[in-house]
C-alpha cells in the first residue's frame, strides 16, 4: 500500500495599499455613510 501526501505551505502577506488607494477607499466609505444617513431621512417610519 502505498500512501502518497503532499505538504502545500501557504504564506498570506498583508498587501501595502498606495497613498492613493487609502484615500479612495476612504472616499467611498464616507459616500457609503451619506447614502446611508440619506436613506434613513427619506424612510418613512
Amino acid at each position: 500500500m502505498t500512501l502518497n501526501i503532499l505538504f502545500l505551505t501557504i504564506t498570506i502577506n498583508k498587501r501595502q495599499m498606495s497613498l492613493e488607494e487609502f484615500r479612495h477607499n476612504e472616499m467611498v466609505e464616507k459616500m457609503i455613510e451619506d447614502n446611508k444617513t440619506r436613506q434613513t431621512m427619506l424612510r418613512p417610519f
